[in-house]
């Protein structure tokens, strides 16, 4: 039997967690990370600052999520990922606004979460 003090300075073990997004099993995401499922806090946040939306157009849509969008405003090009493929939502000229502190992107009326590729953000909005 261990004493209280072997037990009281033994680091407990932990145990690593994959969360598997349940897209891949036919159901809705219910992962709140950045390009998954848009989590309520962050859609306010982005709703309420208005100043950081930059308007951009699609040039290109990939089947593994990653879009390509051209800066209305300064032309240059930034590459964002969504776990689902937006194919079907979006085409190629489409505008749309990417949300630079919160990374939404808006289509329309809808808002996804989006992975901005991180060398990109600063150059393009």
């Amino acid at each position: 039997m261990r004493s209280i003090e072997e037990t009281m300075t033994r680091q407990p073990t932990r145990t690593p967690l994959h969360p598997v997004c349940a897209v891949e099993f036919g159901m809705e995401c219910a992962r709140a990370a950045e390009g998954h499922s848009l989590h309520p806090m962050r859609r306010r946040l982005a709703a309420a600052t208005p100043s950081k939306w930059a308007d951009a157009i699609v040039s290109s849509v990939s089947e593994d999520g990653w879009l390509e969008l051209v800066s209305v405003e300064t032309s240059s090009t930034v590459q964002v990922w969504h776990h689902h493929d937006l194919a079907e939502a979006l085409s190629i000229g489409e505008p749309v606004a990417l949300h630079a502190a919160y990374n939404v992107l808006a289509v329309g009326s809808e808002w996804f979460s989006v992975v901005v590729e991180p060398a990109a953000v600063e150059a393009a909005l």
